[in-house]
């Protein structure tokens, strides 16, 4: 059996609102919890108490998920100021004064 190869190079990854797209799926996930959270009784007559647990689950991981994306965010903005930076010729740090 070959071994798979592409044929064409793999697409740029997409870029976009991620932190706005995470912070809506946790409030999402919220929501659905606070929704099923009247009817626990009918979920736990049908042991399908786990739907709900899933969706405080859900709600936990998307606030994990927030601090994440915040800081890869702000690690790339770093990291594109640094860059740009170098670019101009400017020094990453601070210039040192001659030792008297």
């Amino acid at each position: 059996m070959a071994k798979w190869t592409p044929k064409h190079e793999a697409p740029e990854p997409l870029e976009g609102p991620v932190v706005a797209t995470i912070t809506g799926g946790t409030i999402l996930w919220f929501v659905l919890f606070l929704v099923q959270l009247p009817f626990y009784g009918w979920f736990d007559d049908r042991d399908l108490t786990w739907w709900v647990w899933t969706c405080l689950a859900g709600a936990g991981l998307g606030l994990i998920g927030i601090w994440y994306v915040r800081k890869r965010d702000a690690a790339i903005k770093r990291a594109e100021a640094a860059r740009a930076s170098a670019g101009r010729g400017e020094a990453a740090g601070p210039a040192e004064s001659p030792a008297p």
